[in-house]
């Protein structure tokens, strides 16, 4: 009969790669690019976004999300006023999407009103509206800030990981060869 023995590498393999297929199907970094956002994030900056919502969260009112524009690109914005919510005074539609005469605008079901942070240079929903939730690619969760905090912490739990993983192994080996 043939003894079958179980190596921490090769777990610790099958281990990154399920990571790493997770991370690519639901992770993406983003550049950002001009000034709409300035005070919270600068031209240059990488961001990751995620729309793994079963893990970081739905959206919620104050998040930045990523947004496929028309042209195939794409643009960061912050959720302002959720579906069903009035936009104040300040931040209404333009005339082309919206008329003051009737009333204040309320977000309708399914989409998001966003605005930039930078709000003199911003071409947000002010300009084209509200978006659709099928247009949002995913949620920031990670800020330039804390890349460096992040890092460490995945490095810690992928250490972490592969102590046990070790350990359980020898064990595991070492009874199946008394056997």
């Amino acid at each position: 009969m043939r003894k079958v023995a179980f190596t921490g590498f090769g777990v610790t393999l099958l281990f990154i790669l399920a990571i790493a297929v997770i991370f690519y199907l639901n992770f993406k970094t983003v550049i950002v690019s001009g000034p709409s956002m300035e005070r919270t994030f600068k031209s240059g900056d990488r961001l990751l976004s995620s729309r793994a919502y079963w893990l970081v969260g739905e959206i919620r009112k104050k998040d930045i999300i990523v947004i496929h524009s028309d042209d195939g690109k794409y643009i960061i914005k912050r959720v302002c006023f959720m579906p069903g919510e009035e936009v104040d005074f300040w931040n209404q539609p333009r005339s082309e999407i919206w008329s003051m005469a009737n009333g204040r605008y309320v977000v309708p079901t399914g989409q998001y009103y966003v605005l930039g942070d930078n709000r003199a240079v911003s071409e947000d929903s002010r300009t084209f509206g509200p978006i659709k939730k099928e247009r949002v690619l995913g949620k920031i969760i990670l800020l330039p800030e804390s890349w460096v905090q992040a890092l460490l912490t995945v490095l810690g739990v992928i250490a972490g990981f592969i102590i046990l993983v070790y350990g359980i192994t020898t064990v595991i080996n070492k009874r199946m060869s008394r056997a």
